[in-house]
């Protein structure tokens, strides 16, 4: 799970995470830079890995999590890159919120249904070809977008049935 390392939405690591570990499926962490992130409603979470340490072969999935601070990654090309190469990998991409813009400014949402926060985070979506459907959460392949907080948990079950379904 790759977070900003202020700012991001608490629900969507934390909900997300606790669906996924409850399945059974381990959760590493990752931002721009290691030490603490904090969230906009004030979680703290250790950040072991950065973003240039990302090795994709070791992943089943890469999800973004939203939260305002997850802008910093819409042009960050370290991130960019590992949304484009997951995709190339064929390993289940996910994010959440305004994350889903990320994926957009990547490539990899070209001709793909998805959903994105609203206002001007739809219209980012569609400039990177997304079909924008406005549900919670949509699934294209192996494509997952939420559209926030409030979509969470249903998002971490829908990554669960994708990754139960590819091993």
């Amino acid at each position: 799970m790759i977070i900003a390392p202020q700012n991001f939405r608490d629900e969507e690591l934390l909900h997300t995470r606790e669906e996924l570990e409850r399945a059974g499926i381990s959760v590493d962490v990752a931002s721009s830079r290691s030490g603490e992130a904090r969230g906009m409603l004030g979680a703290r979470v250790k950040v072991g890995l950065t973003l240039d340490k990302v090795r994709l072969e070791e992943y089943d999935a890469v999800i973004f999590v939203g939260g305002s601070g997850s802008s910093v990654y819409f042009g960050d090309a370290r991130a960019l890159g590992i949304a484009r190469r997951a995709h190339e990998l064929g390993k289940v991409l996910c994010a959440i919120c305004i994350a889903p813009v990320i994926l957009s400014k990547a490539g990899v949402l070209r001709g793909k249904r998805a959903t994105v926060w609203d206002g001007e985070f739809v219209r980012l979506l569609e400039e990177g070809g997304a079909r924008y459907t406005g549900k919670s959460v949509e699934v294209d392949g192996k494509v997952v977008t939420a559209n926030g907080p409030q979509a969470a948990r249903e998002f971490g079950r829908t990554i669960v049935t994708l990754l139960k379904g590819s091993r």
